[in-house]
């Protein structure tokens, strides 16, 4: 049973990189390479080389890491900061939990002169962030002992940024409130879904969030280079009162207020978890406009503490670092090299869903990415006209 599924697995990973391959051509093959300093400590998962005791070191001397976005229920963080934490014995401080990517880069923005609590370290955003940031000149380099085992289309050839792991958008919905639990976009304009639809964060700044809009997109006529009819969809979904201008979460959902929340579905499988039936959620991957996302690392060229931010990177790129992330139900970066090492665990693999639920999927490319987020950014206040709050 569990070893079908890992085969299954491996041809849904393989399917994602044959998608990426398109954003290989969009990035330079040939990068400079990294210096010295910009390079892990040794190959291999987690090495205990003497220039890996030495960042070890360093990181420790440093006392504390500060990281941003990162909810404890989003895709296993709460574990993985406990552990990093717990083996390195370095302070982890957490600044607002539920930020958007948007936010993070504005963090690193406001805080280039600040090495303060509020300067963060490092960064999980939305794919279209990396480069954009890199061209920012926001981020610093490095390459994590692992770096050969990460898809070169999903990784910045100099190091300034790298993918961790992906998702498609799906529904989490509380069944003690919602009867008929919708199967596809369409169904969420229903009469009977009446103040009961919301985002898991403002279109305008979250990834989560913008990607949610071009699903709707793909799934109402649209396609990965027109997102228009995603705007037109929520602008619909507002008018009819079915859509609630508030950023779902995980509480929100178990009360009642946002009983349809649409998310990443390793989000939704982590509040069905959770929850434990409690009330009951149901995770709905829709029938139409399945969309992939991937989301990236990188460390600010401003960190207060970067060589605690780099001994993070390798922890989260290390074999225990993926799993962690596997455990929460997403697919990490290194997925490929971890079914093919055969070190995923059996009771991982089976809770993972259903290999046919990702069979529409499509994984838009970089610049893709970039155009869309720009028309739903730009288009959210004219066309849907609501603005979302906590």
């Amino acid at each position: 049973m569990a070893q079908s599924k890992l085969g299954a697995f491996r041809l849904r990973a393989a399917k994602l990189a044959a998608l990426f391959l398109v954003v290989s051509l969009m990035i330079s093959a040939c990068g400079s390479a990294a210096s010295e300093s910009t390079t892990a400590p040794t190959a291999g998962s987690g090495g205990t080389s003497s220039t890996m005791d030495a960042l070890i070191a360093a990181a420790k001397a440093e006392g504390e890491l500060t990281v941003i976005a990162l909810p404890h229920n989003w895709l296993n963080y709460g574990e993985m900061i406990e552990n990093f934490s717990k083996k390195y014995g370095i302070k982890i401080n957490e600044l607002n939990p539920d930020a958007g990517s948007g936010d993070e880069i504005e963090a690193i923005k406001a805080n280039k002169d600040n090495k303060g609590p509020q300067a963060p370290d490092v960064i999980d955003v939305g794919f279209a962030f990396g480069p954009s940031s890199k061209q920012e000149n926001l981020l610093q380099p490095y390459k994590v002992s692992t770096w050969d085992t990460i898809p070169n289309e999903l990784k910045d050839p100099e190091g300034y940024w790298f993918g961790d792991y992906y998702g498609v958008l799906a529904f989490a919905v509380n069944k003690d409130v919602v009867k008929n639990v919708p199967q596809d976009w369409a169904d969420l304009l229903k009469p009977e879904y009446k103040g009961q639809v919301a985002l898991a964060g403002d279109p305008r700044v979250s990834n989560l969030a913008i990607q949610s809009v071009y699903a709707a997109a793909l799934a109402n006529g649209g396609s990965l280079d027109n997102v228009q009819p995603g705007l037109d969809f929520f602008s619909k979904l507002n008018q009819a009162g079915n859509f609630v201008p508030v950023i779902a979460k995980q509480g929100t959902l178990a009360q009642g207020e946002t009983p349809i929340m649409i998310t990443w579905d390793y989000l939704a499988i982590s509040a069905r978890d959770e929850l434990g039936g409690n009330p009951e959620i149901e995770v709905v991957v829709p029938k139409s406009g399945v969309l992939g996302g991937v989301y990236v690392q990188a460390i600010s060229a401003y960190a207060p503490h970067p060589n605690a931010a780099k001994l993070w990177m390798e922890y989260l790129y290390s074999d225990e670092g993926q799993l962690t992330w596997l455990k929460g139900g997403g697919h990490p970066v290194r997925y490929n090299d971890l079914v093919a090492r055969n070190v995923i665990p059996a009771e991982i693999a089976e809770k993972l869903p259903p290999a046919e639920l990702y069979a529409n999927a499509v994984f838009p490319t970089l610049a893709q990415l970039e155009a869309a987020k720009k028309v739903i950014v730009d288009g959210w206040d004219t066309t849907v006209n609501v603005d979302v709050k906590e």
